[in-house]
């Protein structure tokens, strides 16, 4: 029975709704626009075209089954026009530029994507004037990170060594001033926008083509016949699916929509604190999980900092939304090695599939 609820709830929340989603042509944006498009929502998104060839927006098919306006986030008054004109009850906001290497070779622009994009949006919600539910996303890594073994909560000291995570922690604090300056929670019931900041762990799926991340390495270096290259391989992260991350999106916007002075804020999205997997301990998984592939240590001299032990708490979640992980590393990385295993004709499917056997765990 408890399936059954929880797919009724996001059906309760999203159909016959209309949702705005920066980033949609990403990997986190192309299965979170399938997820509502599943749900019954319209659904109209704002990013750049897709950067890597083959990927998950294409696979999917988005740009014939939804409004999908290619532009840039910095193009301030083209967003605004978008966004007004939809009229949205929900924005997920995912537009960034969102890899850490890649921030070492373009650092200005990484903090104008990632900060003035996020300041573009938050300005145009001031003419909104409707109610509207605001999920915005920055990532795990926007703590000042000590390097202890500690579990990072939504309390502690916003920071970042890197210019992405850096970026990120800026990002905040521009939610942060204009929650307080024009939407206050205590004036909620004026302006009826309820704000939030979603910190997830390192994400993992089908249809990620990015370079520098774990899994489509992996296969990669297995298309290739070559060995993973691993720059860290004793670096701890809070691993999960993509679908863990997502799903919390979907819950904390409905809640926040029907309640925006209680679920204003930030939270953490993590596995539980076993499924905080080193590097090593993830590659290792999926080399045994597919029966092939190999790993070694690029030992190159000119590799840029890197935190070395990251884990969240997700107590918060737990309490205020009543979220909880449903796949365990395990779990997930049999999941994501399935997706990539599959031929990419049944590829889109897949997807679809697996959004549904998540929301009837």
């Amino acid at each position: 029975m408890e399936n059954l609820v929880n797919r009724n709830i996001f059906e309760a929340y999203y159909k016959g709704k209309r949702v705005f989603i920066t980033g949609h042509t990403g990997f986190k944006g192309s299965w979170l626009t399938e997820w509502l498009l599943m749900l019954g929502a319209t659904v109209k998104g704002y990013a750049l075209s897709p950067i890597t060839s083959p990927n998950h927006f294409s696979i999917l098919d988005l740009s014939n089954r939804m409004d999908s306006v290619i532009d840039d986030i910095r193009n301030k008054s083209r967003l605004e026009d978008e966004l007004l004109k939809f009229q949205p009850d929900y924005i997920f906001h995912l537009a960034a530029q969102p890899l850490v290497r890649r921030s070492y070779a373009i650092p200005a622009e990484t903090f104008d994507v990632n900060v003035t994009g996020t300041a573009n949006l938050m300005e145009s919600l001031i003419k909104l004037q409707m109610k509207c539910s605001v999920i915005v996303v920055t990532t795990d890594k926007v703590y000042e990170n000590l390097e202890q073994d500690v579990l990072y909560k939504e309390t502690d000291q916003l920071g970042g060594f890197d210019p992405y995570s850096s970026s990120k922690a800026c990002t905040e604090l521009v939610v942060q001033s204009f929650r307080r300056a024009f939407f206050p929670i205590s004036n909620y019931g004026v302006h009826g926008i309820g704000i939030g900041a979603a910190r997830a762990g390192n994400v993992i799926g089908g249809g990620d083509y990015s370079e520098d991340r774990l899994i489509p390495d992996i296969i990669r270096a297995l298309q290739k016949n070559q060995s993973v290259q691993l720059r860290y391989p004793d670096s701890i992260r809070p691993w999960q699916h993509v679908l863990e991350p997502l799903g919390g999106y979907l819950l904390w916007a409905g809640k926040l929509y029907e309640d925006g002075m209680d679920y204003s804020g930030a939270i953490n999205f993590g596995p539980i604190a076993m499924d905080h997997l080193t590097v090593r301990q993830v590659v290792e998984h999926a080399i045994q999980t597919l029966g092939a592939g190999s790993w070694e240590l690029d030992d190159s001299k000119d590799k840029p900092h890197e935190s070395g032990i990251l884990k969240l708490d997700i107590q918060k979640a737990k309490k205020v939304l009543n979220w909880a992980p449903k796949w365990n590393a395990d779990k997930a990385i049999k999941e994501t090695l399935q997706w990539y295993a599959a031929d990419s004709k049944l590829q889109a499917d897949l997807t679809r599939s697996q959004i549904l056997n998540y929301m009837q765990q």
